[in-house]
């Protein structure tokens, strides 16, 4: 089946400026990656998936912070290896479209990012690559010198210690969903847009004050904590379609 177009009628987001740039800035887990997360996937490579679903439903229910599921999940990877990091990126379930989208974007002359409360060893592929389509791997995450940059314009994850563990995760390091909103500020910043210009994509309580913060918002298969914040509401497996929803600029 054919990839649906990228095609749709101009139609600035509510409260944006004609003509302006747009920073479009992206969740990870459960957003880009479909009914899953960063933690799964890796947890997955390792066998331990059990042990993270337990850790990932105290996290919803509020009952750990973000530093003490960081905290209690590196203690879980103790094995962990960059050979496992790059398969679990291989083998997540991403959305279909990703590169596209983020060409499309570029092609406009508007921005995208990756803000993600993951580990940053995992959200920082996105900064060199677009995920592999669901229909077949695009190549290593890694890429190389001679290949092009098909990845986000700049990624932000919460800062691990290096693999293999020798030190405990820093709290210090680990992201918030208050942090999405000053790291939000510090790209518009980067590349000279305001809040007006911002479209966030997100699906889930880490993504809501950001949802609050700007004018044009995705929820993507999102739960109830971003029921009634969004701007547009999608549920599938293509972020085009997503995407579309917000309209583009002539």
């Amino acid at each position: 089946m054919a990839p649906p177009p990228l095609s749709v009628p101009p139609r600035p987001g509510a409260g944006q400026a004609q003509g302006r740039p747009r920073l479009h800035l992206f969740d990870l887990d459960g957003t880009l990656i479909h009914g899953s997360s960063a933690a799964v996937e890796i947890s997955r490579q390792l066998g331990l998936d059990r042990e993270i679903r337990e850790l990932e439903s105290a996290f919803s229910a509020g009952a750990l912070t973000p530093p003490q599921f960081a905290a209690r999940a590196c203690e879980l990877w103790s094995e962990l290896t960059d050979e496992h990091v790059g398969r679990a990126f291989l083998d997540a379930p991403w959305l279909a479209g990703i590169r596209e989208v983020w060409e499309d974007i570029r092609s406009r002359g508007e921005h995208c990012a990756v803000i993600s409360l993951s580990p940053d060893f995992f959200v920082s592929r996105l900064l060199w690559q677009a995920p592999p389509s669901p229909h077949g791997a695009l190549g290593s995450p890694d890429g190389d010198a001679g290949s092009a940059r098909t990845g986000a314009d700049a990624t932000y994850g919460s800062r691990w210690p290096a693999i293999p563990f020798r030190e405990p995760v820093n709290p210090a390091g680990i992201l918030s969903a208050a942090a999405k909103v000053r790291i939000a500020d510090e790209l518009c910043a980067q590349f000279g847009v305001s809040r007006n210009e911002c479209v966030a994509y997100g699906d889930s309580m880490s993504d809501a004050e950001l949802f609050a913060r700007v004018p044009t918002s995705v929820a993507v298969n999102a739960d109830r904590h971003l029921r009634g914040l969004s701007s547009y509401e999608y549920r599938g497996r293509d972020l085009r379609e997503a995407y579309g929803l917000v309209g583009t600029r002539p």
